[in-house]
């Protein structure tokens, strides 16, 4: 039995709206970016998805300028109603913003918005990090926000790296009542023995909360290539922690459209699945996004 897709993680954006697609390629973890650096509408992203069973999808805040995030909701807004697409719509709100809980009244008046993704990863490497600082989640005027977020029973999107672990622990277990989605399955970057063993406890150590699912999406953005092998390890280690209700597929295109075809990814995904019931491939590449995204 074929089973469809939900494609929990994809950006579509015009280029003047991004900083990062603006002037001259500047450094990214993704590389050279030069082949994505135009528009890449709806229309594009269903061209490329149709032929491999994708039936719905949910857009991810791509970093638009910040005073646009309204921009952003009405262009996804306008999308859906000119094709059908996406079918959920994840926001960008400044939870360090005094007025972050006008900005959330005003997105969650669009009838597609689930939820926020307010990317707090902090690395030392200055390249790896997006966060201003590590320590956000200590922030008195984040979490007062944050308390305002929950009362929409809103999806968190979580990005953090696995030295993070103690901040992470700290949010989850501060808002059990938000669901909280972890990215790119918790962003695996260096694959020494000794950083992979550090990944995997760090994942271990969130899977105690019921509240957290994580996004399997994102793995070649650190080795900037499509890995079938390493997405199966991958895939397969975090299905040693997390049950398949508990986890969804997202492909992050148009970013891993610099160094493969959708085709690619679904073909890696599908390899590192096969061995599984057909019930629990369901979960990872339809059931749970369907039931956290409400689509």
């Amino acid at each position: 039995m074929k089973i469809p897709i939900i494609d929990s993680h994809h950006h579509i954006w015009e280029q003047r709206d991004l900083d990062w697609l603006q002037g001259e390629i500047q450094p990214r973890i993704f590389g050279d970016y030069t082949s994505i650096k135009k528009d890449y509408l709806i229309d594009d992203y269903i061209d490329d998805v149709v032929d491999f069973g994708v039936e719905k999808s949910v857009y991810i805040q791509c970093n638009w300028p910040i005073d646009k995030y309204l921009d952003e909701a009405k262009f996804i807004d306008d999308s859906f109603n000119a094709s059908g697409w996406p079918n959920a719509f994840i926001a960008y709100c400044n939870l360090l913003d005094k007025d972050a809980p006008e900005m959330l009244n005003r997105l969650f008046d669009y009838p597609l918005t689930r939820g926020i993704r307010m990317q707090l990863h902090w690395h030392e490497k200055e390249l790896y990090s997006f966060a201003h600082s590590p320590n956000i989640i200590d922030d008195q005027l984040f979490n007062k926000n944050f308390e305002y977020l929950a009362k929409h029973s809103s999806i968190f999107e979580l990005q953090m790296f696995q030295g993070q672990k103690d901040q992470a622990l700290k949010l989850l277990s501060r808002y059990p009542n938000v669901t909280f989605i972890l990215q790119h399955a918790g962003m695996p970057h260096d694959l020494s023995d000794d950083s992979m063993k550090i990944w995997f406890d760090f994942m271990t150590a969130l899977s105690e909360f019921d509240n957290l699912i994580i996004k399997l999406s994102g793995l070649g953005t650190f080795m900037n290539k499509n890995d079938p092998i390493f997405i199966r390890d991958i895939v397969n280690q975090v299905l040693k922690i997390y049950s398949s209700d508990r986890c969804m597929f997202g492909s992050n295109f148009p970013i891993e459209k610099i160094w493969c075809e959708y085709k690619d990814i679904i073909d890696a995904y599908n390899q590192a699945t096969d061995h599984l019931q057909q019930n629990a491939k369901k979960d990872i590449f339809y059931n749970t996004a369907s039931r956290i995204y409400r689509i």
